[in-house]
């Protein structure tokens, strides 16, 4: 845990000191607990200001560094580089945002100034509680996760498997598209939305590089960058997709009709479906909370019509384990519909709107 901590304030020419008053906040960082030297300077990323942050860590023997200035994206690896030269594990260098996060954003320069006290106490009180990091090389898995079939993992995907990787997508449905597959144009072209994905979808599915599991879904995921491991739980589709050879007869015979969740509840599927017509996988799945044969133990209608016996009422559900080098998350989005009914009423007596919807997982 640091006990000597240093900060260091950055005018960044006018960008901080035109709103802040520099000087107070270098007070009041003296005053902070642990604080054994306060320094302020126009550009501290500079060769000097940097110079001044490698003396005082040599001087006054820092184990902390808290260097007020503007965002870590832009200038962390500079500080880090200046503690690291300077005998100091870089990673006991923590940054405090006073340029996006309250000189630029924050009207009043005495209210920047009271923004800014507590983001320095808040870097000082978390700089304590820093511990020293160090970087190692490892092997990184050639693969990748890409969790989501819509258009964006399905372009995520082939960028990725046409650079010569290996590729794990994982859909939740029967088939990928996801919401472009509903769609009939895009915005702003009015370009057929079919004509745009069906050929990737085609591409996904027969790409060397691409393993598609469908109807499955993400439950567990650990590791870290370059080495995670995940587990995939492909639910039982009831149908062997080694010897189904999609021609739709087992659909045809299906008895049961429920409420399509393609066509948003509006349209009809069987209980044994496809997602479209375009659909990829273009084999079937059963659904078990709606078969009669699950249901009631009957029917069968789609055993009888199936020549390759492909229907497995037997099949269970199978967890995957997948090691991968990198996760690529596009689960998209959903909307739902509320529709509410006065009392008695006709059709015409009910309202429509948007209701919120999570995002499938």
């Amino acid at each position: 845990m640091a006990s000597r901590i240093g900060v260091f304030i950055c005018h960044c020419g006018s960008n901080i000191a035109g709103k802040l008053d520099v000087p107070k906040l270098r007070e009041f960082a003296s005053t902070l607990k642990d604080v054994v030297v306060a320094r302020d300077y126009k550009f501290m990323c500079s060769d000097p200001g940097q110079d001044i942050i490698k003396k005082d860590i040599a001087e006054h023997k820092l184990d902390g560094v808290v260097v007020a200035a503007c965002s870590p994206r832009l200038h962390e690896p500079t500080f880090r580089r200046a503690c690291s030269q300077a005998g100091l594990n870089p990673y006991l260098m923590e940054m405090a945002n006073i340029r996006e996060h309250c000189s630029w954003v924050t009207e009043k320069p005495e209210e920047a100034l009271v923004k800014a006290e507590a983001i320095v106490a808040g870097a000082v009180a978390r700089s304590r509680l820093l511990k020293e990091l160090f970087s190692h090389r490892v092997d990184v898995k050639p693969s990748v996760l890409v969790l989501g079939g819509g258009i964006a993992g399905i372009q995520a995907a082939l960028d990725v498997a046409n650079a010569g990787y290996k590729v794990y997508m994982v859909e939740s449905k029967q088939s990928i598209g996801g919401r472009m597959a509903q769609f009939d144009k895009t915005f702003p072209t009015l370009d057929c939305s079919a004509c745009i994905l069906t050929p990737k979808m085609v591409m996904v599915g027969q790409h060397k590089n691409i393993e598609l599991l469908n109807y499955a879904e993400l439950t567990e995921l650990s590791g870290f960058v370059g080495n995670f491991k995940a587990k995939v739980l492909v639910k039982a589709k009831s149908i062997n997709y080694d010897r189904c050879n999609g021609c739709g007869a087992c659909i045809e015979k299906c008895p049961k009709r429920v409420p399509a969740e393609f066509d948003e509840g509006i349209g009809k599927r069987k209980s044994i479906y496809v997602d479209f017509p375009q659909a990829v996988p273009n084999k079937p799945v059963i659904d078990r909370a709606s078969c009669v044969y699950f249901q009631k133990g009957k029917c069968q209608a789609c055993v009888k019509a199936c020549e390759t016996g492909a229907v497995d009422f037997e099949q269970k559900d199978v967890i995957r384990e997948i090691e991968v080098g990198a996760v690529i998350l596009a689960t998209g989005y959903a909307w739902a519909v509320s529709t509410t009914c006065s009392p008695g009423s006709s059709s015409s007596g009910c309202s429509t709107r948007p209701a919120p919807h999570p995002a499938p997982s």
